[in-house]
């Protein structure tokens, strides 16, 4: 059985971790508490050694066999297939059979079984085991960023350890049965190379240690160049500010739809220049005379990195017009208060006539009973990022949930369509 590390690591939360078959009573839509990024914050690393001794975690030399390999990670054989992007930016659509064979050509003999054959190194032999250099990790095989020196630790096992990926999009996992043992194996997400184990006797945050092969791993310095393989895409990538009250169903539903590269809550459009949730939630019992001239409260906003050439910005506002009620006066079902109030905040000119045209022929086809459209039209201001605990909130608690309707992505109606169709 094949699962993603989203639901991985979610899956600490609700249960024990042990092998991935024991995951299958967590909720699919769990994921990490906390994505890694360039410039994650998290810096515990190095010093946060164990004390364990080294385990059977692997076995030297002995390849893994099909038959112990539950289901094998999806490769694509199709050269027309829909380009996706991890969260943070990266290309990390399944290469083909082909590419991955012809980059496998390129590995020496102990590169290739540890990658291809799903071989492993001894222990305490890896060049990056004792690696204390900062920067990031990369597939050896199609360069994709695998883990950041900032998750580094020392678990004592002799193999590279880290408590969370790069980002999770990045690796993916698999139920491995093979030498008797229940484990769950991590692969590259981008061309399925072999990278270890993952187990659940890490440190904090994540309480996870990702067991690594060294061999599996090229590592690049904070200061080196890294090749385009190892960089985010370069793309024609929008950016577009979604206000339909409660952000966390707008991220949830956004981060699902194709073309979005990634889908952030925050706040925006106040006057505040450093806003927290607090302040947000409190900002309309403020009285008038303790406020500053020319006053304004923020809204809770999803910020939409997108790509034009996938799904065009005319699309999203469908989807976002499908999620929300854009009659209701500062509120979204029960929610109450100014920070839930509908709006678009445009990055462009285009899309500014974009949205005031896509409201107006809503209203032109009176959908919402007569009742008239309320969503604030107007150039973005400064976006201010949520608190990470606002980040990917749902999928982080899936017992809970936003009074929101199902965008056409989700709805899975008929292709994209202007509002006029």
């Amino acid at each position: 059985m094949r699962i993603t590390i989203a639901l991985l690591l979610g899956s600490i939360l609700v249960l024990p971790f042990v092998a991935l078959g024991r995951l299958n009573a967590a909720t699919a839509g769990s994921v990490d508490a906390a994505s890694a990024r360039d410039d994650d914050p998290a810096k515990s690393t190095e010093t946060a050694e164990t004390d364990k001794t080294p385990k059977q975690d692997e076995t030297p030399k002995q390849d893994v066999s099909a038959k112990d390999r539950k289901k094998e990670p999806p490769v694509n054989d199709d050269a027309k297939a829909k380009t996706t992007y991890s969260r943070s930016g990266y290309d990390v659509t399944p290469l083909s059979r082909a590419k991955v064979e012809e980059l496998a050509k390129k590995l020496d003999p102990e590169t290739y079984r540890i990658t291809q054959k799903a071989g492993t190194e001894p222990a305490f032999c890896g060049t990056l085991l004792d690696n204390k250099k900062d920067g990031v990790y990369c597939c050896v095989v199609c360069g994709l960023p695998l883990f950041s020196s900032s998750h580094k630790f020392n678990s004592g096992t002799g193999w590279p350890s880290f408590f969370q990926p790069f980002d999770r999009d990045h690796v993916g996992g698999r139920q491995d049965n093979a030498h008797g043992m229940e484990r769950v194996e991590i692969f590259c997400e981008r061309c399925t190379a072999h990278l270890g184990h993952v187990f659940d006797d890490g440190p904090k945050p994540t309480g996870l240690r990702f067991c690594l092969n060294g061999a599996a791993l090229k590592f690049y310095g904070k200061d080196e160049v890294r090749p385009p393989e190892s960089m985010p895409a370069t793309t024609t990538a929008e950016t577009a500010y979604f206000g339909g009250g409660c952000f966390w169903g707008i991220e949830h539903y956004f981060q699902q739809a194709p073309g979005v590269i990634t889908a952030d809550s925050g706040y925006m459009q106040g006057s505040s220049d450093k806003p927290d949730y607090k302040e947000v939630c409190d900002q309309d019992s403020v009285p008038a005379s303790r406020r500053p001239e020319g006053y304004r409260p923020h809204a809770e906003v999803v910020k939409v990195v997108f790509d034009p050439k996938v799904i065009s910005y005319r699309d999203l506002l469908r989807g976002f017009f499908e999620m929300h009620d854009p009659t209701q006066m500062n509120r979204q079902g029960p929610d109450y208060g100014t920070q839930y109030r509908s709006g678009l905040y445009t990055t462009s000119d285009a899309q500014l006539a974009d949205a005031k045209a896509f409201v107006a022929e809503l209203a032109a086809k009176n959908l919402f009973n007569g009742r008239r459209i309320v969503t604030e039209i107007e150039p973005a201001k400064a976006f201010h990022a949520a608190e990470d605990y606002h980040q990917d909130y749902l999928e982080k608690h899936p017992d809970r949930g936003c009074h929101i309707g199902k965008p056409w992505w989700l709805a899975r109606a008929k292709a994209p369509a202007d509002a006029s169709r």
